[in-house]
């Protein structure tokens, strides 16, 4: 089934705690026998498409999935507002991959991140890999954006939340596009950090959607109505839902 896909690429969205239902795409893609020649990744995407592009075991990676506290790697107190580091996801990643760099990836892989000094969109394609996904997850206004040549960095969210401009630049011609945004319900916020993402994600949406409109794309959007970003103790479902978005999709 995955012969009819041309130079495939895959853009795995943003979405803090939502991302373990990329894990579920990425599960179906393995069962259908998909095999995605790029990735890119956006915020919890770029964490994920680190892991695939490194090849971490499908059943590894669920485990990492169901383990990822969102919040207690990003080192948020939610009783607090204020600049924090989000280093502990840095050395998070050095922990399960090691000391390595975006270049030296087994599948093309390149993240997205902005330059909150000129906003504009950066792509990050080499260089070290734990610093390229702390860039692009780096929340502004709660976390110190990482510094990267004369660049400030922040979340990629703000910039191409579906990461889909890179792969055509990298090669691909069909593209899949995991977007965990626009087809969830908002809640009252019941913290910063939600209040934060849904302000991302109301303003970013009509834009997410004009930058999907392309016609190779084939576009995976999980159910996840029922959830709030901060709550990482959906994990199994999150996974379940992607993969059911996923084969309903491709199938």
């Amino acid at each position: 089934m995955g012969m009819r896909y041309k130079k495939l690429g895959v853009a795995l969205g943003g979405g803090a705690a939502y991302g373990a239902a990329h894990i579920g795409v990425l599960k179906a893609f393995n069962d259908i026998g998909i095999k995605p020649e790029f990735i890119s990744g956006t915020s919890i995407g770029a964490l994920v498409a680190a892991h695939y592009a490194f090849k971490t075991p499908m059943n590894e990676l669920e485990k990492i999935g169901k383990e990822l506290d969102w919040l207690d790697v990003t080192g948020i107190k939610l009783s607090k507002l204020g600049l924090l580091s989000n280093e502990r996801l840095g050395k998070t990643v050095i922990k399960q991959l090691g000391k390595v760099d975006i270049e030296n990836s087994k599948i093309p892989l390149c993240m997205i991140s902005t330059d909150i000094c000129s906003g504009k969109k950066v792509v990050l394609n080499e260089g070290p890999l734990h610093k390229a996904v702390m860039a692009s997850s780096c929340l502004p206004g709660i976390f110190i954006p990482v510094e990267w040549d004369d660049m400030m960095l922040v979340d990629g969210v703000l910039s191409e939340n579906v990461p889909i401009s890179p792969l055509r630049e990298m090669g691909a011609e069909d593209i899949i596009a995991v977007d965990l945004t626009t087809n969830r319900k908002y809640k009252c916020p019941e913290d910063i950090i939600d209040v934060l993402t849904n302000t991302f994600d109301i303003g970013l949406n009509n834009m997410i959607i004009e930058q999907m409109k392309d016609d190779q794309t084939t576009i995976i959007q999980p159910e996840l109505t029922a959830y709030n970003k901060a709550d990482t103790g959906k994990a199994e479902t999150l996974i379940r839902e992607g993969y059911e978005a996923a084969m309903n999709a491709l199938g």
